[in-house]
């Protein structure tokens, strides 16, 4: 199989063609640049002006704007001749959806534009229509008849371009071939550039969004194999995940997209899209980037992965057996760190989902609960909630009064050395490739291999500690070993914004490629967690490190797909064409349906990010003109043009109807 990176076992850049935008430079190498996009009026010159000017000072390298239709194409030369006069130089990019006039305008104005092959010529309308092979060759001719003025207006400015396919807005006549598929996403955008290539021209780069993080890794993944295959070259590539929402969740979803293909050395550009002000996404782009300014050459070398013996382009977790209730057909276990604790007593388990009520003598227990706790040595001197286990040392292990309750954790050799082990449940700790646990110790994998009580543990001190755990993980399926796998992810970071993107990227990229049946979060022994404000705001409001890394957890397998413990958001970052406010609406939605578990709720801005853009979300809230919302089923029209005041009712209405909604448990 061709691989999709530079390799699998370190980090390395994906070598890509350089491309020239005002002067920036990206691709072939230079840094991995972030950008964010404008959420004001584009005719409110003053407006854009001065929010670009704020994402700039915050380091924005690129600024995006959204042109929907000539007018507001034309005012960009008004808004770029303003930030020149006051000295910024900062490349602008056009937003263009389904208007190639105002793409033409924009291409001689500003540096960049950026178009999406499913609006730009061809029709989405959620269509079935059959396609004979004749009729579809004709679509792309009047495809390149529409295109191929702009490509020649870009090539003759100097202007780059961005084919910016988009997962939910997919044409008509490529979901009749493809379906809603990745390959879909990949050949959207190919024809595009085949034409552009056609007329030599070059200046361009990608991207492959999506709401879901499992179909835009697939589909980044799958372009650059098209691309090398192809037409044996890369151009640059622009990462994002598409509606992340806000917060905790918006952040989580955009790292592990974005960390996924970072860690394998895919992006030359990130924009991470947060319901937010666009100011606020620069410190989470840099969060992300800043991970990879190291030299290939420091990682430690790791044995290399010539072949994968699972695909890189379709979801399908790593075959187990169980473990108690890990592995098998068992969702992910979440094992919370409480090790440094000294002396834990059930207060401390509140930040882990379990209240305890001393009056009735009741544990109270979340939806996002941890599974088992983790204690070092300690041995516990209250009863436990539930079916909540304890796993300690093996000598903390044999001294406890009850041996099903408490569990052994050995380390890699230890458990074949040990006198005494559990006889249903032992988790075996393995670091993975390190210098003091080169490849050629793990002779042990076999003495562990399909013990049918051991939980394998695998982390690595590694620098490149993804791609070392992913190369373990390798190592058991081409030896047929089938323990389940709990992922240790530690950080040294400080802040828990850093934390948080650390956590996401490397956990949630090893989830992706169906590798974990459990993840257990951390910090390194060094590390300490530093609330930074930054603009006069703390961007992660932290109550303390258990529950900030408990949610975490639970907010990765989430993002993952691969449990779900809540409401899931998809809402769009805001720009020009946002037709209420997008945060306060998020937030009123949020705060009357964050309880209904498992429901996907989209918000959008405006009707361009409305029924494509939701992909895959069950209801939808739709902003259809001043003051109007359109409500959603899936991609069904169900109320049109509700007044935005009584609109979040109507669309608990609606949750109703469907029998998506269920009370609020309030009992405390």
């Amino acid at each position: 199989m061709q691989l999709y990176c530079e390799s699998l076992t370190s980090y390395k850049r994906l070598k890509t063609r350089e491309v020239n935008i005002g002067g920036l430079l990206l691709g072939n190498g230079h840094p991995i640049r972030v950008q964010t996009m404008t959420t004001t009026d584009t005719m409110d010159t003053l407006a854009t002006v001065e929010q670009s000017i704020r994402c700039i000072e915050a380091g924005a390298e690129l600024v995006r704007i959204t042109a929907p239709s000539k007018k507001e194409a034309e005012n960009l030369l008004n808004i770029k001749n303003e930030l020149r006069r006051r000295g910024y130089s900062t490349p602008l990019v056009a937003d263009i959806h389904f208007t190639p006039n105002a793409a033409e305008i924009a291409a001689r104005i500003v540096e960049k534009v950026r178009v999406n092959p499913g609006n730009y010529v061809d029709k989405k309308k959620f269509e079935q229509i059959e396609y004979t092979d004749a009729e579809y060759a004709e679509e792309i001719e009047r495809i390149r008849e529409r295109f191929t003025p702009l490509v020649k207006i870009c090539r003759e400015y100097g202007t780059a371009m961005r084919i910016g396919t988009n997962h939910g807005s997919l044409s008509d006549r490529i979901m009749s071939r493809y379906g809603d598929t990745a390959n879909g996403m990949v050949e959207s955008a190919m024809e595009f550039l085949r034409i552009a290539r056609a007329e030599d021209y070059h200046n361009i780069v990608l991207s492959m969004k999506s709401s879901n993080p499992q179909v835009m890794v697939q589909a980044y993944r799958l372009l650059v194999q098209h691309m090398t295959n192809e037409f044996g070259e890369c151009y640059p590539l622009h990462l994002g995940v598409t509606e992340a929402g806000d917060g905790e969740d918006g952040r989580i979803k955009s790292a592990i997209g974005i960390g996924a293909l970072l860690e394998d050395g895919i992006g030359d550009t990130v924009r991470v899209s947060l319901t937010e002000d666009p100011e606020f996404e620069i410190p989470v782009c840099k969060d992300l980037v800043k991970r990879y300014t190291a030299s290939a050459a420091e990682a430690p070398k790791v044995p290399a992965a010539e072949k994968l013996p699972y695909s890189p382009f379709e979801y399908r977790r790593r075959q187990t057996f169980e473990v108690g209730n890990i592995g098998g057909t068992h969702v992910p276990v979440v094992i919370a760190d409480l090790s440094r604790l000294e002396n834990i007593t059930p207060q401390h388990l509140q930040s882990i989902g379990y209240q305890y009520d001393a009056d009735t003598d009741k544990w109270h227990i979340g939806d996002s609960a941890a599974d088992y706790i983790f204690t070092g040595h300690q041995l516990l001197n209250f009863d436990l909630p539930g079916t909540l286990k304890v796993i300690v040392y093996p000598d903390a292990w044999q001294t406890a009064a009850d041996t099903q309750k408490y569990l052994p954790i050995f380390s890699d050799k230890g458990f074949s050395e040990a006198e005494q082990a559990h006889p249903q449940i032992n988790f075996v700790m393995i670091d993975c490739f390190t210098e003091a646990n080169p490849a050629s110790t793990y002779a042990f994998l076999d003495e562990l291999a399909n013990n049918p009580s051991v939980v394998l543990c695998l982390s690595s001190t590694n620098a490149n500690a993804m791609q070392s755990v992913r190369r373990m993980c390798i190592e058991l399926l081409n030896r047929n070993i089938k323990n389940p796998v709990v992922l240790i992810t530690d950080s040294a970071w400080k802040t828990p914004d850093e934390h948080l993107i650390h956590f996401a990227a490397e956990t949630g990229a090893l989830l992706l490629d169906g590798f974990g049946d459990g993840i257990c979060l951390g910090y390194s022994r060094a590390s300490k967690m530093e609330m930074v404000k930054t603009s006069g705001r703390t961007y992660l409001e932290v109550k303390d490190s258990y529950q900030f890394t408990n949610n975490t957890a639970f907010s990765i397998l989430q993002a993952t797909r691969t449990r779900i413990s809540k409401t899931e958001y998809i809402s769009c970052p805001s720009c020009g064409r946002t037709l209420f406010d997008l945060q306060e609406t998020t937030a009123k939605i949020r705060a009357v349906t964050n309880h209904l578990k498992g429901v996907k709720i989209a918000i959008m801005g405006c009707i361009v990010n409305g029924p494509g853009e939701m992909a895959d979300a069950d209801f939808g809230y739709v902003g259809s003109g001043p003051g109007k919302i359109t409500l959603y089923k899936g991609k069904e029209v169900v109320k049109r043009n509700v007044d935005s005041a009584v609109a979040v009712n109507e669309l608990i209405s609606l949750l109703k109807e469907n029998e998506a909604w269920i009370e609020r448990n309030t009992e405390q």
